[in-house]
């Protein structure tokens, strides 16, 4: 429940601060009467994710049960690009949003003609964006944790992220983003790396994956998955009590190679491209 929870809170913030932006600058700018076409941008983001996500879902109880294994692989895999995308993006692009967003409406708006469905267009992506990703993490989590309650947690923290970023865009609410999205994105990055691991495992079961199968160690006797505490480490970091030499690769090197890359000053970067000569 926790881990749906935090990434749904995490996704629905950075939805809330994309609408929150759009709609402070229209008003702003005295274009307040344009609202209306960005609610209909959020309507369609939102009805194209639960689509996209029904649809997925019913495709996948049809299959028999190794192409279903196989299916469950691969939504994993996309989970896992999914959601290190977004942290990397989001490390990377949330000083520069804001004019972003501002230089897309003033863009979206700038024409005679089409201004309606040019906002409408802009602000669908930008919120479709989140939406898909939510979609391809919470079909991962669900496939891989027997636990009842992720979908009451993902509900939740869609829940708490709506009234967090009401809060945020009328004043009344003070987060600091900057911590809020670096801890989210080292727990996010954690958890990638539990769904890449297992998703190695339903390739396996699928038939399609049969390499470094030894099992590294057996903990069944003494933290089995099937236990309260058990299942609660397997639903937050893919936790399993007999690994196998793949998966645990998979987890370390996943891990290792990420938290490099996001724990990394971002000064390092801008140091190295300004010592570079010019022309």
């Amino acid at each position: 429940m926790l881990v749906p929870f935090l990434i749904m809170l995490r996704e629905g913030i950075e939805a809330a601060l994309i609408v929150g932006i759009v709609a402070s600058y229209l008003k702003q700018t005295g274009r307040g009467a344009w609202m209306p076409a960005v609610w209909v941008g959020i309507l369609l983001a939102v009805a194209l994710s639960l689509f996209v996500g029904a649809g997925l879902q019913m495709v996948s109880a049809q299959f028999p049960q190794k192409a279903q294994e196989f299916f469950e692989a691969l939504v994993g895999f996309i989970a896992v690009i999914v959601l290190s995308s977004m942290v990397f993006w989001m490390r990377k692009a949330a000083r520069s949003i804001k004019s972003e967003l501002h230089t897309s409406i003033d863009d979206a708006l700038a024409h005679s003609s089409g201004q309606g469905a040019a906002l409408v267009a802009m602000v669908f992506f930008a919120v479709a964006r989140e939406g898909l990703e939510s979609v391809f993490f919470l079909l991962a989590i669900f496939q891989q944790s027997a636990n009842s309650d992720a979908p009451l947690g993902a509900l939740l923290g869609i829940l708490v992220s709506i009234g967090l970023g009401y809060g945020i865009y009328a004043g009344g609410v003070r987060l600091n983003l900057k911590r809020f999205f670096y801890w989210t994105g080292l727990f996010i990055l954690v958890v990638a790396a539990g769904i890449l691991a297992g998703s190695l495992r339903h390739l396996h079961e699928a038939g399609v994956w049969n390499s470094l199968q030894t099992v590294v160690f057996d903990l069944s006797n003494v933290l089995p998955v099937s236990s309260a505490f058990g299942t609660l480490l397997s639903g937050m970091f893919g936790y399993q009590d007999m690994p196998t030499l793949g998966e645990i690769i998979a987890y370390v090197v996943f891990l290792a190679v990420s938290l490099f890359f996001f724990l990394r000053p971002a000064q390092r970067q801008t140091a190295a491209a300004a010592s570079r000569p010019t022309h």
